[in-house]
């Protein structure tokens, strides 16, 4: 601290009073220091931005005019000359000039002699003309003191210095300050960043943005803890939500023991929350670039999702309780001030900043806008960007471009890009290529290539490569290579192999892996710890998971906890959770009486549109109550194509059914087709109705054989009344 002088004392000397008029010396320095600090950025890691305005371009005569007078000892002229000297890399030139000025009082000479100094290697020399050109009251002086102080390691004289620049306005000097507060956790970082931002800064800007983004994360994920939905670990950088894994799953992956889960996560639709605007910015591009045009299209089809937040049912969420809509509405906030500062230093070219803009403007579903600042970003050879702008493309429908701008990245060394270019081949046929890629990702670091490629062997039962590739992937950390590894070695009959492989994919949040483990317990009768993975699963959304709890809380006799774990699997898709659930309705439904003259058909109650639902996946048992449920309110030709599916799936009640219909109808040859089909499949009814249709023929020995087959198959009143009917056959035949 020793180097801390006393600002008052040294000017009340005199000595550094300026002799000459206006802010030309300082407007240099500036300048110099601009020049200087642009030298060393790769050294610091920082991405400064300079506000002077003193870089106007000097002609020989006005060069001449300064060098005329500064021999006349002039002083500013000396001062400006020794800049433009320093600027052009005559050192040796500018050097006396400087000298000069600085033994005259001149701040600025004193700032850009340190500058001199520092580029000739005399860092502790410079240090000492910035410490009197900052004394003086020059902001970039403290600047380049607390700069040198911190590269010193003496983190309290470089926060003095540096806040003494900062405080008099000086963006390099608040950005550096930031910096160093940031460094060291101090929650005054942002205030600086904020200032430096707000003359201009860059990088600033950019790093403020991504303190306001984290912000609004850590809102949302309080905000998520509270209704009980899952908690991320914060946004991934743009573009790893959709990475090729997830891309490859359609085409590739071997096949899997009953029940036992593969895993795979669709990706999350965009939202449109407002308008797109224009881009703005020197790298803003028109809606005419090719890469863009397909996404005008794609933007303007979206569809707006509503305000509230949805299950994984697709029933609105109910409603948040105060608490957590302020958070919402907090996170919403930073999130936009973020993008503005994002967009402030994409518009003076920050490539980083561009990315993530885009990231954030794609999440709301302002496609054509994201998709200018993503271009925008790898045309300035930021690889992630190109990479964000292809999956665009790529969902947009337009293959081809998101082929090549992935290629791009890919070659500019980005995993991600080189994942989905090996999804792309493989999903075209052509293993070897998709085999190079994902190779590629590996070499790029991207644990994702070993996982794709054990996918992509799994498909071609080369199953001794799957595993050691995807035993690669889990010991790097992978979970869902984990859960392929711990199903390969089930399905390779090493139960106990596998279960510590389902353990750590399940501790690492692989929900399908605790889905897994749940079948594994319950094929050992462990019910108990089975339905503690189901209920896991079922609690991050795992449709089969929640079925399979539901199932076991109906066994229970707790109908209202099956209930609501029935409709999340329902909403999610199966259609055996959407069967059961419609059971239970209908259970409580009081017995439908004869209808009154005049009274309107009934609309369809829910259990009917969950049975109906059921159906249209192909659910027979669900097709043959739809029909009944049909046939009960008089429309016979709805139930008799209800009947018609299942009987033609397999389904023998839809057959016994539908030649009931048939019959009544007067079909009675298509209906013993039917009951034909449906006897032989084992259903004891169908079997009587043949008999019956036989005796009534006179094709005795006919009936006999089927009324055989009835007291065969049941039940208990189907036998009773086949063998009455065999009995007087037979008496028939022996009359």
């Amino acid at each position: 601290m020793e180097f801390m002088g006393d600002r008052a004392t040294l000017l009340e000397t005199g000595r550094f009073v300026q002799p000459h008029a206006g802010n030309a010396p300082d407007a240099i320095d500036a300048a110099v220091r601009a020049d200087h600090t642009g030298k060393d950025r790769s050294n610091t890691g920082h991405d400064d931005t300079d506000d002077s305005s003193a870089d106007t371009v000097e002609t020989a005569g006005a060069e001449a005019r300064h060098r005329s007078a500064a021999d006349a000892g002039d002083t500013a002229a000396m001062s400006v000359l020794g800049a433009l000297l320093l600027r052009r890399g005559d050192l040796d030139g500018a050097e006396p000039y400087l000298r000069g000025a600085t033994a005259d009082g001149d701040r600025a000479a004193a700032n850009n002699l340190g500058v001199l100094l520092h580029q000739r290697g005399y860092a502790d020399e410079a240090a000492g003309w910035w410490r009197i050109a900052a004394v003086a009251g020059s902001a970039a002086a403290a600047h380049a003191l607390g700069r040198h102080f911190r590269e010193r390691g003496d983190e309290p004289a470089a926060e003095y210095w540096l806040r003494q620049s900062a405080e008099q306005g000086h963006a390099l000097g608040a950005y550096a300050l930031a910096d160093l507060l940031e460094h060291r956790s101090d929650v005054g970082a942002e205030r600086w960043l904020r200032t430096a931002a707000e003359q201009g800064h860059r990088e600033a800007a950019y790093r403020l943005a991504r303190a306001l983004e984290r912000r609004a994360v850590a809102e949302e994920c309080r905000k998520n803890d509270g209704v009980g939905s899952l908690v991320g670990a914060g946004p991934a950088e743009p573009g790893t939500a959709r990475d090729a894994v997830r891309r490859a799953r359609r085409g590739e992956g071997g096949g899997r023991p009953s029940g036992v889960s593969k895993g795979g996560a669709g990706r999350p639709g965009a939202r449109r929350d407002e308008p797109a605007a224009p881009a703005t910015g020197p790298g803003a591009v028109g809606t005419t670039d090719p890469a863009l045009r397909v996404l005008v299209d794609a933007e303007e089809t979206a569809g707006e999702h509503p305000a509230g937040r949805r299950t994984r049912d697709g029933r609105l969420r109910a409603s948040a309780p105060a608490a957590q809509e302020q958070a919402a509405d907090q996170g919403g906030a930073l999130l936009d001030e973020a993008a503005q500062w994002y967009r402030q230093a994409a518009a003076r070219g920050h490539r980083r900043a561009a990315l993530h803009l885009g990231s954030i403007l794609e999440r709301r579903g302002r496609l054509k806008e994201a998709g200018r600042w993503y271009l925008t970003a790898a045309k300035d050879g930021e690889a992630r960007a190109a990479c964000a702008l292809a999956f665009l493309l790529r969902d947009a429908g337009d293959e081809e471009s998101a082929a090549v701008w992935w290629l791009r990245a890919a070659q500019e060394g980005d995993g991600n890009a080189a994942n989905a270019l090996g999804a792309l081949h493989a999903a075209r046929g052509e293993p070897q290529t998709a085999e190079r890629w994902y190779r590629a990702a590996m070499d790029a670091g991207d644990v994702n290539g070993a996982y794709n490629l054990g996918l992509l062997c799994a498909a071609q039962d080369r199953t001794a490569q799957a595993e050691q590739w995807y035993r690669r992937a889990a010991y790097a950390g992978h979970r869902e290579a984990a859960n392929a590894l711990a199903v390969l070695l089930l399905q390779a009959g090493d139960p106990v192999g596998a279960e510590p492989w389902f353990s750590k994919a399940a501790e690492a949040g692989s929900v399908d892996a605790a889905f897994n483990l749940g079948i594994l317990h319950a094929g050992r009768d462990d019910d108990r710890t089975a339905l503690a993975w189901y209920e896991r699963a079922a609690a991050a959304g795992h449709t089969e998971a929640a079925l399979q709890v539901g199932i076991a809380l109906l066994r229970d006799g707790d109908e209202q906890g099956a209930e609501r774990h029935l409709r999340c699997a329902a909403g999610g898709g199966s259609a055996e959770a959407a069967f059961r659930l419609a059971t239970v309705l209908d259970a409580r439904r009081p017995p439908p009486g004869p209808p009154a003259l005049g009274e309107p058909v009934a609309e369809k109650s829910e259990c009917e549109e969950w049975y109906e639902r059921a159906a249209e996946q192909g659910h027979r048992r669900a097709q043959v109550r739809v029909g009944m449920l049909a046939a009960a309110r008089g429309d016979m030709t709805d139930a008799a194509r209800w009947y018609r599916e299942a009987a033609e799936a397999g389904s023998r009640s839809g057959a016994f059914n539908l030649g009931l219909l048939l019959a009544r109808e007067g079909s009675e040859r298509e209906a013993s087709l039917w009951w034909t089909r449906a006897a032989r499949a084992g259903h004891g009814r169908a079997a009587l109705r043949l008999a019956l249709l036989a005796a009534r023929r006179g094709e005795l020995a006919e009936g006999q054989r089927w009324c055989a087959r009835a007291v065969e198959l049941g039940p208990a009143e189907v036998t009773e009344r086949a063998a009455r009917l065999r009995e007087a056959l037979l008496q028939e035949l022996t009359a």
